[in-house]
Protein backbone atom coordinates (compact mmCIF):
# COMPACT_ATOMS: atom_id res chain seq x y z
CA UNK A 1 0.00 0.00 0.00
CA UNK A 2 2.37 2.57 0.90
CA UNK A 3 4.03 1.41 -3.20
CA UNK A 4 1.16 2.40 -4.33
CA UNK A 5 0.66 5.67 -2.25
CA UNK A 6 4.29 6.86 -3.47
CA UNK A 7 3.19 5.70 -6.98
CA UNK A 8 -0.16 8.18 -6.77
CA UNK A 9 2.00 11.01 -5.38
CA UNK A 10 4.36 11.10 -7.85
CA UNK A 11 1.79 11.04 -10.72
CA UNK A 12 0.10 13.97 -8.54
CA UNK A 13 3.80 15.54 -9.12
CA UNK A 14 4.18 14.70 -12.68
CA UNK A 15 0.64 15.96 -13.46
CA UNK A 16 1.49 19.26 -11.66
CA UNK A 17 4.48 19.59 -13.73
CA UNK A 18 2.56 19.48 -16.87
CA UNK A 19 -0.55 21.64 -15.67
CA UNK A 20 1.78 24.25 -15.58
CA UNK A 21 3.38 23.88 -19.05
CA UNK A 22 -0.14 23.06 -21.01
CA UNK A 23 -2.04 25.98 -18.70
CA UNK A 24 0.61 28.53 -19.90
CA UNK A 25 -0.36 27.25 -23.49
CA UNK A 26 -3.79 27.82 -23.16
CA UNK A 27 -3.88 31.52 -21.41
CA UNK A 28 -2.10 32.23 -24.46
CA UNK A 29 -3.75 31.09 -27.38
CA UNK A 30 -7.52 31.47 -25.87
CA UNK A 31 -6.97 35.26 -25.99
CA UNK A 32 -6.33 35.21 -29.74
CA UNK A 33 -8.78 32.13 -30.72
CA UNK A 34 -12.18 34.27 -28.90
CA UNK A 35 -10.86 37.47 -30.09
CA UNK A 36 -10.80 35.63 -34.02
CA UNK A 37 -14.27 33.78 -33.40
CA UNK A 38 -15.48 36.99 -32.70
CA UNK A 39 -14.53 39.32 -35.93
CA UNK A 40 -15.18 36.05 -37.94
CA UNK A 41 -18.41 35.61 -36.90
CA UNK A 42 -19.64 39.37 -36.91
CA UNK A 43 -17.92 39.56 -40.49
CA UNK A 44 -19.36 36.13 -41.49
CA UNK A 45 -22.97 37.84 -40.55
CA UNK A 46 -22.37 40.61 -42.80
CA UNK A 47 -21.70 38.56 -46.18
CA UNK A 48 -23.80 36.16 -48.21
CA UNK A 49 -23.46 32.73 -46.99
CA UNK A 50 -22.88 31.64 -50.92
CA UNK A 51 -19.47 33.71 -50.88
CA UNK A 52 -17.74 30.56 -48.95
CA UNK A 53 -18.19 26.96 -48.79
CA UNK A 54 -17.38 26.68 -44.65
CA UNK A 55 -20.31 29.73 -44.39
CA UNK A 56 -22.86 27.59 -46.31
CA UNK A 57 -26.20 26.81 -43.58
CA UNK A 58 -27.82 23.17 -45.48
CA UNK A 59 -31.64 22.14 -45.02
CA UNK A 60 -31.75 19.11 -42.98
CA UNK A 61 -32.55 16.40 -45.50
CA UNK A 62 -32.95 12.57 -45.86
CA UNK A 63 -29.61 11.18 -45.39
CA UNK A 64 -27.84 13.68 -44.50
CA UNK A 65 -25.28 13.78 -41.39
CA UNK A 66 -23.87 15.54 -39.07
CA UNK A 67 -20.42 15.18 -37.69
CA UNK A 68 -19.30 15.21 -34.23
CA UNK A 69 -15.69 15.72 -33.37
CA UNK A 70 -15.21 14.42 -30.27
CA UNK A 71 -11.65 15.06 -27.56
CA UNK A 72 -11.11 12.46 -25.02
CA UNK A 73 -7.66 11.33 -23.53
CA UNK A 74 -4.96 8.75 -24.57
CA UNK A 75 -5.36 7.39 -21.21
CA UNK A 76 -6.71 6.92 -17.69
CA UNK A 77 -6.53 7.84 -13.73
CA UNK A 78 -8.19 11.00 -14.64
CA UNK A 79 -11.29 11.03 -12.55
CA UNK A 80 -14.51 11.45 -14.43
CA UNK A 81 -12.83 13.69 -17.39
CA UNK A 82 -13.30 10.69 -20.43
CA UNK A 83 -16.55 9.58 -18.37
CA UNK A 84 -17.87 13.19 -19.11
CA UNK A 85 -16.80 13.78 -22.31
CA UNK A 86 -18.55 9.90 -23.50
CA UNK A 87 -21.69 10.85 -21.97
CA UNK A 88 -21.84 14.81 -23.29
CA UNK A 89 -21.08 12.96 -26.92
CA UNK A 90 -23.53 9.78 -26.71
CA UNK A 91 -26.61 12.23 -24.97
CA UNK A 92 -26.02 14.21 -28.18
CA UNK A 93 -25.82 11.24 -30.67
CA UNK A 94 -29.10 9.96 -29.41
CA UNK A 95 -30.69 13.53 -29.40
CA UNK A 96 -29.58 14.28 -33.16
CA UNK A 97 -32.16 14.18 -35.33
CA UNK A 98 -29.18 13.44 -38.11
CA UNK A 99 -27.12 10.35 -38.21
CA UNK A 100 -23.89 11.02 -36.71
CA UNK A 101 -20.34 10.43 -38.07
CA UNK A 102 -17.57 10.45 -35.78
CA UNK A 103 -14.24 12.39 -35.60
CA UNK A 104 -12.21 10.52 -32.68
CA UNK A 105 -9.59 12.15 -30.96
CA UNK A 106 -7.65 10.53 -28.06
CA UNK A 107 -7.49 6.68 -27.40
CA UNK A 108 -10.59 5.83 -24.79
CA UNK A 109 -12.96 7.69 -27.39
CA UNK A 110 -11.79 5.28 -30.00
CA UNK A 111 -12.06 2.56 -27.84
CA UNK A 112 -15.71 3.42 -26.34
CA UNK A 113 -16.98 4.16 -29.63
CA UNK A 114 -15.20 1.96 -31.78
CA UNK A 115 -16.51 -1.08 -29.72
CA UNK A 116 -20.42 0.08 -30.63
CA UNK A 117 -20.89 0.25 -34.58
CA UNK A 118 -20.56 3.83 -35.12
CA UNK A 119 -19.28 5.27 -38.02
CA UNK A 120 -16.13 6.48 -38.13
CA UNK A 121 -14.64 9.38 -40.41
CA UNK A 122 -11.30 9.84 -38.88
CA UNK A 123 -9.64 8.61 -35.68
CA UNK A 124 -6.07 9.65 -34.00
CA UNK A 125 -4.32 8.85 -31.19
CA UNK A 126 -1.05 9.73 -29.41
CA UNK A 127 -1.88 13.82 -30.18
CA UNK A 128 -1.20 14.57 -26.04
CA UNK A 129 2.58 13.31 -26.26
CA UNK A 130 3.46 16.55 -28.06
CA UNK A 131 0.65 18.43 -28.81
CA UNK A 132 1.36 20.59 -32.07
CA UNK A 133 -0.59 23.05 -34.25
CA UNK A 134 0.10 20.57 -37.35
CA UNK A 135 -2.65 17.91 -35.70
CA UNK A 136 -5.06 20.60 -35.05
CA UNK A 137 -4.95 21.22 -38.87
CA UNK A 138 -5.19 17.72 -39.62
CA UNK A 139 -8.50 17.41 -37.96
CA UNK A 140 -9.68 20.23 -39.33
CA UNK A 141 -8.56 19.48 -42.57
CA UNK A 142 -10.44 16.31 -42.75
CA UNK A 143 -13.66 18.30 -41.18
CA UNK A 144 -13.60 20.78 -43.67
CA UNK A 145 -13.02 18.19 -46.96
CA UNK A 146 -16.08 16.33 -45.56
CA UNK A 147 -18.51 19.60 -44.99
CA UNK A 148 -17.47 21.46 -48.45
CA UNK A 149 -17.82 17.67 -50.21
CA UNK A 150 -21.47 17.97 -48.50
CA UNK A 151 -20.85 14.38 -46.93
CA UNK A 152 -21.92 15.95 -43.38
CA UNK A 153 -24.13 19.36 -43.23
CA UNK A 154 -23.21 20.81 -39.99
CA UNK A 155 -19.59 20.11 -37.83
CA UNK A 156 -19.75 19.82 -33.94
CA UNK A 157 -16.88 19.88 -31.45
CA UNK A 158 -17.19 17.64 -27.65
CA UNK A 159 -14.50 18.67 -25.40
CA UNK A 160 -13.72 19.40 -21.94
CA UNK A 161 -12.40 22.97 -21.06
CA UNK A 162 -10.46 24.11 -18.60
CA UNK A 163 -12.02 26.35 -16.08
CA UNK A 164 -9.37 25.74 -13.30
CA UNK A 165 -7.81 23.18 -11.37
CA UNK A 166 -10.95 21.66 -10.09
CA UNK A 167 -13.47 22.48 -12.71
CA UNK A 168 -13.57 21.53 -16.16
CA UNK A 169 -16.49 21.95 -18.07
CA UNK A 170 -17.77 19.95 -20.85
CA UNK A 171 -18.59 21.82 -24.38
CA UNK A 172 -20.81 20.79 -27.07
CA UNK A 173 -20.13 23.71 -29.47
CA UNK A 174 -21.01 23.98 -33.60
CA UNK A 175 -17.49 24.38 -35.56
CA UNK A 176 -19.14 24.29 -39.12
CA UNK A 177 -20.87 26.33 -40.79
CA UNK A 178 -19.35 28.66 -38.96
CA UNK A 179 -21.49 30.09 -36.81
CA UNK A 180 -22.58 33.99 -37.29
CA UNK A 181 -23.00 36.53 -34.48
CA UNK A 182 -26.59 38.38 -34.45
CA UNK A 183 -25.84 42.01 -35.69
CA UNK A 184 -27.57 44.68 -37.04
CA UNK A 185 -26.24 46.59 -39.77
CA UNK A 186 -25.50 50.73 -39.41
CA UNK A 187 -28.54 53.03 -40.42
CA UNK A 188 -27.35 55.39 -42.80
CA UNK A 189 -27.52 58.78 -41.28
CA UNK A 190 -29.13 57.17 -38.00
CA UNK A 191 -26.49 58.64 -35.61
CA UNK A 192 -23.53 56.00 -36.17
CA UNK A 193 -20.81 54.72 -33.92
CA UNK A 194 -20.31 58.26 -33.08
CA UNK A 195 -23.12 58.82 -30.55
CA UNK A 196 -23.65 55.28 -29.53
CA UNK A 197 -19.97 53.65 -28.48
CA UNK A 198 -21.92 49.94 -28.71
CA UNK A 199 -23.35 50.62 -32.35
CA UNK A 200 -21.96 48.05 -34.72
CA UNK A 201 -19.78 49.08 -37.71
CA UNK A 202 -19.16 47.70 -40.99
CA UNK A 203 -15.77 46.47 -42.45
CA UNK A 204 -13.34 47.97 -44.97
CA UNK A 205 -12.05 45.01 -46.87
CA UNK A 206 -8.46 45.49 -48.24
CA UNK A 207 -8.03 43.49 -50.67
CA UNK A 208 -11.66 41.84 -50.69
CA UNK A 209 -13.57 40.28 -48.60
CA UNK A 210 -13.90 37.28 -50.58
CA UNK A 211 -10.19 36.96 -50.32
CA UNK A 212 -9.56 37.53 -46.67
CA UNK A 213 -12.75 34.90 -46.31
CA UNK A 214 -10.75 32.53 -48.60
CA UNK A 215 -7.81 32.93 -46.10
CA UNK A 216 -9.07 33.34 -42.74
CA UNK A 217 -12.15 30.74 -42.85
CA UNK A 218 -10.04 28.04 -43.08
CA UNK A 219 -7.39 29.65 -40.62
CA UNK A 220 -10.01 29.93 -38.05
CA UNK A 221 -11.35 26.64 -38.17
CA UNK A 222 -7.88 25.06 -37.57
CA UNK A 223 -7.54 27.67 -34.31
CA UNK A 224 -10.88 26.33 -32.98
CA UNK A 225 -9.64 22.70 -33.38
CA UNK A 226 -6.48 23.75 -31.78
CA UNK A 227 -8.24 25.38 -28.82
CA UNK A 228 -10.12 22.18 -28.07
CA UNK A 229 -7.13 20.28 -27.92
CA UNK A 230 -4.82 22.65 -25.81
CA UNK A 231 -8.34 23.19 -23.35
CA UNK A 232 -8.59 19.70 -23.20
CA UNK A 233 -5.28 18.90 -22.54
CA UNK A 234 -5.06 21.40 -19.73
CA UNK A 235 -7.70 20.04 -18.28
CA UNK A 236 -6.81 15.95 -18.34
CA UNK A 237 -3.62 17.24 -16.81
CA UNK A 238 -6.14 18.68 -13.61
CA UNK A 239 -8.14 16.22 -13.84
CA UNK A 240 -5.49 13.61 -13.46
CA UNK A 241 -3.60 15.92 -10.77
CA UNK A 242 -6.97 15.81 -8.45
CA UNK A 243 -7.27 12.52 -9.29
CA UNK A 244 -4.00 11.55 -7.81
CA UNK A 245 -4.14 13.67 -5.07
CA UNK A 246 -7.11 12.28 -4.02
CA UNK A 247 -6.01 8.41 -4.48
CA UNK A 248 -2.58 9.76 -1.97
CA UNK A 249 -4.72 10.60 0.55
CA UNK A 250 -7.06 7.68 0.89
CA UNK A 251 -4.14 5.21 0.68
CA UNK A 252 -2.80 7.39 3.67
CA UNK A 253 -6.01 6.46 5.06
CA UNK A 254 -6.00 3.80 4.51
CA UNK A 255 -2.34 2.71 5.93
CA UNK A 256 -3.41 4.30 8.94
CA UNK A 257 -6.40 2.00 9.29
CA UNK A 258 -4.52 -0.78 8.21
CA UNK A 259 -1.87 -0.04 10.95
CA UNK A 260 -4.53 0.55 13.60
CA UNK A 261 -5.55 -3.13 12.90
CA UNK A 262 -2.10 -4.86 12.57
CA UNK A 263 -1.00 -3.39 15.53
CA UNK A 264 -4.21 -4.33 18.04
CA UNK A 265 -3.84 -7.88 15.99
CA UNK A 266 -0.26 -7.79 17.43
CA UNK A 267 -1.15 -6.97 20.63
CA UNK A 268 -3.65 -9.22 21.11
CA UNK A 269 -1.42 -12.67 20.13
CA UNK A 270 1.19 -10.51 22.67
CA UNK A 271 -1.44 -10.54 25.41
CA UNK A 272 -2.31 -14.65 24.40
CA UNK A 273 1.17 -15.33 24.29
CA UNK A 274 1.85 -13.95 27.80
CA UNK A 275 -1.94 -15.34 29.04
CA UNK A 276 -0.22 -18.94 28.12
CA UNK A 277 3.33 -18.14 29.55
CA UNK A 278 1.37 -16.99 33.12
CA UNK A 279 -0.84 -20.12 32.85
CA UNK A 280 2.42 -22.70 32.40
CA UNK A 281 4.00 -21.43 35.16
CA UNK A 282 1.00 -21.43 37.43
CA UNK A 283 0.52 -25.55 36.54
CA UNK A 284 3.88 -25.86 37.45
Amino acid sequence: MKNTQQITKAMKMVAAAKLRRAQERIMNARPYAIQMQRVLGSVAARVDPSSHPLLAIREPKPGSKTLVIIVTADKGLCGSFNTNIVKAASVFIASSEQACALSLVGRKGRDFFGRRGFEILYDVTGVFQKLRYEDARAIAQTAMEAFIAEQVDRVMLVYNEFKSVMTQRVVVEPLLPIPREQVERPVPGGGGSGSDPEAPVDYLYEPSAQEILNQLLPRYVEVQVYRALLESNAAEHAARMTAMDTATKNSADMIADLTLYMNKVRQAAITREIIEVVSGAQAL
